[in-house]
């Protein structure tokens, strides 16, 4: 999502500093130029992290869309919220909570939404949460309705709905795509924003890399076949517990895919057709770092690069192979963790000098390849539950008081942190910083349902704590008439090392599991949170390896 602030948010871009823009894309993971890929080509988006700070160590709280966009756009996580699959609307489930452009909105600034912000459907009332978040109504691609139909062409001529849909956009329906339409309508709202006197807050979610992989066919000539690797742990890992387990189900869904008769629930999918899915992922990526790259540029020809906010982001990562699982629907670093740059002039660059471009257009088919220089990033670990808090107070609003430990009735607080500070401060390591993501599973071992079960199907909930050298997970029984989670009913549990480990490849739980320390942690009052409880445990992990050392 890219957010622009006047302010403008998602690629929030923020117009100052009352100004701003805020892009948040759909299912991306790290995989940019300025997060250390060596096969990516994102130019448009390295040249924004250049003039920007960079958290590279940012993670979601659930990875699947509608959950995380709720949890990031209200600063409340999942169990707040209650949303966990697409099936619930949380001002009528859970609570009244105020969103992060609602709460622009009630400042004073306009805010408009374009594409996918929140997730649409049951989760948003059919409305995008509008009028409450929006001054207009949210708009959406008119060719979105066809990424679900057989506008694919397959190697027999036919029309077929494919995973892999690389097409010839002038013979797609309407002669577009949806984030081809999103860019052209984003760009026209700043166009009609630019001369007025009031802030305004812009978000504008790109469809792509999300499958299917319906892009423009000249965009996989970025990625030749013959130059692409399979993941470098490609194998389910050996003692990784069944529950932990995503069988990619929306991914077998697909033509192309059912065509090949996957073995359910590990496969292997072929491993020349696992070289053609990264490839079109790669591509979508590129395809969406040219939308990005216009937007940017129209800030530099309307004269705003130098009084708007710009915040990216995405609403979580996507296995490409890793762990031999695919798409997103678990707890691992590769599908919870995401990009998160913001830009802020006059705080992350130097304003620009009369006549000289902030965001010059990169054309990523003919030059692919921009240095991103790394002078302002970060380390330490944040979540997506820390963007509201941090964008008002970063543009001068009141920063949402923390929430209490049960703030269902509280309209506007938050459960994450303000990252102001980061700004302003050379960084220190901070091994006491964490994440919290968590995601839901209907029974111990691998269902058709797993990737995503209804909230009537829930039996246990992932609960899985990311520090600076420890990926840390429990799986534990969920009641989900109450929203208990029980926390003696312990079915599974992960422990990485990341130090040693930071693909997450070796699950070493068991080797703590009936130490004496965790024994004594199990004896804590069922009045502690999983999250302090988790936190708890850790310490003590922490204090065995250097017991054991």
């Amino acid at each position: 999502m890219y957010m622009l602030l006047r302010a403008s948010l998602l690629l929030l871009v923020l117009h100052t500093l009352a100004l701003g823009v805020f892009a948040r894309i759909d299912d991306l993971r790290t995989s940019l130029g300025c997060y250390r890929d060596s096969v990516v080509k994102s130019p448009n988006i390295d040249q924004l992290a250049s003039r920007s700070q960079v958290f590279l160590n940012a993670f979601a709280q659930q990875a699947v869309c509608a959950p995380s966009r709720t949890s990031m756009l209200t600063s409340r996580r999942p169990d707040t919220t209650r949303l966990y699959d697409f099936n619930s609307y949380w001002r009528v489930h859970a609570g009244n909570y105020t969103t992060l452009p609602q709460y622009f909105k009630s400042n004073g600034y306009f805010t408009m939404s374009v594409g996918k912000v929140f997730h649409p459907g049951i989760a948003s009332n059919h409305t995008d949460d509008y009028p409450y978040s929006w001054s207009i109504p949210a708009y959406h691609p008119a060719s979105f309705r066809y990424e679900k139909e057989k506008v694919c062409k397959g190697e027999d001529g036919k029309l077929h709905a494919n995973l892999l849909c690389a097409v010839n956009v002038t013979e797609q329906p309407g002669g577009t795509l949806p984030d081809l339409e999103s860019t052209e309508e984003a760009v026209r709202l700043l166009k009609s924003m630019a001369y007025r006197d009031d802030p305004f807050f812009l978000a504008v979610g790109f469809h792509k890399p999300h499958i299917p992989f319906r892009i423009p066919q000249e965009y996989l000539s970025l990625y030749p076949i013959g130059q692409m690797t399979l993941a470098p742990d490609p194998d389910v890992p050996k003692r990784l517990p069944p529950v932990a387990y995503n069988p990619w189900t929306d991914i077998r869904k697909r033509e192309d895919v059912k065509k090949i008769n996957i073995s359910f629930p590990h496969g292997p999918i072929p491993k020349d057709f696992q070289l053609r899915i990264r490839q079109h992922y790669y591509a979508a990526v590129s395809f969406v770092d040219a939308q990005v790259g216009r937007l940017l540029s129209a800030l530099d020809e309307l004269r705003l690069a130098d009084n708007t906010v710009v915040v990216f982001t995405s609403d979580h990562g996507w296995s490409l192979g890793e762990h031999g699982e695919w798409a997103k629907y678990s707890n691992f670093d590769v599908v919870t963790r995401v990009p998160l740059i913001f830009y802020i002039p006059g705080v992350t660059t130097v304003r620009g000098c009369l006549g000289e471009s902030t965001f010059p257009f990169i054309d990523v088919l003919t030059q692919s390849r921009y240095s991103f220089k790394d002078g302002e990033v970060r380390r330490n670990v944040v979540e997506l539950v820390d963007v509201f808090p941090t964008i008002s107070y970063m543009v001068g609003l009141r920063t949402p008081q923390p929430c209490s430990d049960v703030s269902f009735q509280v309209e506007l607080c938050t459960e994450g942190h303000s990252l102001a500070n980061t700004f302003q401060h050379s960084e220190i390591r901070n091994e006491e910083a964490v994440s919290f993501s968590q995601y839901p599973r209907p029974a111990d071992t691998p269902q058709m349902n797993s990737d995503l079960p209804d909230l009537n199907d829930i039996k246990v909930m992932g609960y899985s704590l990311r520090s600076w050298d420890y990926r840390y997970t429990l799986w534990l029984g969920f009641n989900p008439k109450t929203f208990q989670v029980n926390v003696s009913d312990v079915h599974a549990g992960e422990l990485y090392i990341l130090a040693d480990d930071p693909s997450e490849d070796n699950n070493v739980y068991s080797d703590f599991e009936n130490s004496a320390l965790m024994k004594k942690m199990s004896s804590l009052p069922p009045s502690v949170s999983w999250q302090m409880r988790m936190k708890q445990q850790l310490l003590f992990i922490r204090a065995g390896m250097k017991t054991r050392n």
